[in-house]
């Protein structure tokens, strides 16, 4: 059977923590869209301003899940 050492423990630990920025991207986004939405109850006649901001803030909290989610690869393959 083969051993595992606290190396391996530590490397998978922080695997999960860098998996945990797409948790955190996720919530971020569904708030900025919850506002997104108020923003345009409230002053209709700035949906596409208010729709433009929504999309280049999403595209920006996505990086950050993508870039921890290829972080975590790193660990998990590379270590």
């Amino acid at each position: 059977m083969d051993s595992v050492s606290i190396g391996k423990g530590l490397v998978a630990i922080a695997a999960a923590l860098a998996v945990m920025t797409g948790i955190f991207s996720t919530i971020g986004q569904g708030y900025a869209a919850a506002k997104a939405v108020e923003a345009v109850g409230k002053n209709p006649e700035a949906n596409k301003e208010i729709r433009a901001m929504l999309i280049l803030g999403a595209g920006i909290a996505e990086t950050a899940a993508i870039y921890g989610m290829l972080i975590a690869f790193i660990l998990i393959f590379v270590f």
